[in-house]
């Protein structure tokens, strides 16, 4: 990993992936790009690290989005998909990802905030797809309309205008709200009631969830079927009730 994405991986299962151009705000260059490819990658195979969370180094943006500068010397038109690293575009992963958003996640910055699974939110953080102040657009937006409504999706994209965290937290965009100081302590507490659950039922339990956005409702629960076998006929759907039944913490085996 390069110093432009830092990658922890901690011993109770969590990775924290920061993105560390503060002096940049953070905006997706090249070695911001390249680094939170790996670091998604690495996430995906170690079997040990369960959830991550995506964060910013400093106190002012969690991402500011695309690198303008870069765009103008490249003469950007239309952006190669594999530019930008979209988790469930050209990134696929298999695991809870939380993004602790600590500042502005503009453009680029909601993309990537928007993509992870959950949203936990710095009430000092501000959320924009500023595309059309700039004369660019928004394509990685259109999965936003299973979250927010329609209407409100609408002006955000055509406005280009910033919203609260508090703001961001009413439409459903975000899940958590916290004060800038504790705002990794809300984000690991999120991601350690994940840790309690069995880790196939999470897997499934999330794989249901994006299932649901991609079909209709009897396609979805054929599919939500389909992809839970694995999770019933695990050792640890046999663990959990006898746990509960001689009162004690059940011991998750993955398996």
């Amino acid at each position: 990993m390069s110093d432009a994405v830092l990658f922890e991986a901690r011993a109770d299962g969590i990775a924290i992936i920061t993105l560390n151009r503060p002096e940049q705000r953070n905006a997706l260059g090249k070695d911001i790009r390249d680094g939170l490819f790996a670091a998604w990658d690495r996430f995906e195979r170690d079997a040990n690290l369960r959830v991550a969370i995506l964060t910013g180094s400093g106190d002012k943006a969690f991402c500011a989005g695309g690198d303008l500068k870069e765009m103008v010397e490249r003469n950007l038109q239309v952006p190669p998909r594999d530019m930008f690293p979209v988790p469930g575009d050209n990134i696929e992963l298999t695991k809870p990802t939380i993004a602790a958003v600590n500042g502005v996640a503009f453009a680029g910055g909601w993309m990537i905030a928007q993509a992870c699974d959950l949203c936990v939110a710095s009430t000092a953080a501000k959320f924009a797809i500023t595309e059309v102040k700039v004369g660019r657009s928004s394509p990685w937006a259109a999965p936003l309309i299973h979250m927010i409504p329609q209407r409100i999706m609408m002006e955000i994209i055509l406005t280009g205008k910033p919203i609260t965290a508090q703001r961001a937290y009413e439409i459903g965009l975000v899940n958590r709200l916290a004060e800038p100081e504790k705002l990794m302590q809300v984000a690991l507490e999120l991601a350690g009631e994940i840790l309690e659950g069995a880790p196939l039922s999470v897997q499934a339990g999330r794989e249901t969830v994006m299932l649901a956005t991609e079909m209709g409702r009897s396609a979805a629960l054929q599919a939500a079927r389909h992809a839970s076998v694995q999770t019933y006929c695990s050792e640890d759907a046999q663990e959990g009730p006898r746990a509960f039944a001689e009162k004690r913490r059940p011991q998750w085996k993955s398996r």
